[in-house]
């Protein structure tokens, strides 16, 4: 639906955060879900990295429509399914993110959503479409050999997806507490609470929620193997990877 594009475009930049150069990521360098390559094709060959870390709202508003939302045919998608779609282009290509609403609702899957696949999308109930795109989303990230980096944070990404979209819908999501969420608290040496407790848990080591300096050691340690800065700072990119956030 058409009125529905600014409240998926937030939802969906809960989960693509701010800047990330992660070493396993295709992507590249990437801010708010533009890589580099991405923000070049829309606004110049001549434009930076520095450039695409100050990203203006009207930019990232632009390439999202163009890219992603106008590109399947999200006005015309009922409520629900339409962010389900968007998200899906976004996290994995405008074609793919077409072709598993087409595999949905029984439609060639061709990768173009037209007149046809609308039809058939009109004839099917929207949740049952919304769980068969999940579905299928999960398949292929599951097959890709970068789950083992990125997949618990894909896999909260699409089970988040699927109850907000569901909700969209109308209907009545089975894993609520999965909504997308953007709160977290950055944490660092000397910061306590139920946050240091989480990075603890995640990082296997005692779970007091005091960050000492052996919290500090294991987080820089994590960080380093796992291509992220080792700063010790424990805040968005490291929290996703961790599959802390979506």
């Amino acid at each position: 639906m058409e009125t529905n594009f600014k409240n998926a475009l937030k939802y969906v930049l809960v989960h693509e955060g701010g800047w990330a150069d992660h070493p396993r990521d295709p992507g590249g360098p990437t801010m708010k879900g533009v890589t580099l390559v991405t923000y070049r094709r829309h606004f110049g060959e001549n434009k930076t990295e520095d450039d695409l870390r100050n990203i203006s709202e009207e930019e990232l508003g632009k390439i999202y429509a163009s890219g992603y939302w106008d590109k399947c045919h999200c006005n015309d998608l009922p409520s629900g399914i339409d962010y389900a779609v968007f998200d899906a282009a976004v996290n994995s290509g405008p074609r793919r993110g077409a072709k598993w609403l087409q595999a949905s609702v029984g439609a060639e899957a061709d990768g173009s959503v037209g007149s046809v696949t609308l039809a058939r999308v009109r004839e099917h109930d929207p949740v049952e479409v919304i769980n068969g795109m999940c579905d299928l989303r999960l398949s292929f990230l599951h097959s890709l050999a970068t789950w083992t980096a990125f997949g618990t944070g894909w896999g909260r990404r699409v089970e988040g997806v699927r109850s907000f979209a569901t909700i969209m819908a109308g209907g009545r999501p089975s894993g609520i507490g999965e909504q997308p969420s953007i709160e977290y608290v950055t944490v660092k040496k000397g910061s306590t609470g139920p946050w240091v407790r989480k990075l603890q848990d995640a990082l296997g080591i005692t779970a007091d929620g005091e960050f000492g300096t052996n919290t500090d050691g294991a987080l820089k340690r994590w960080q380093e193997k796992n291509g992220l800065a080792s700063d010790g700072i424990a805040g968005r990119n490291t929290y996703r990877v961790l599959g802390l956030i979506s």
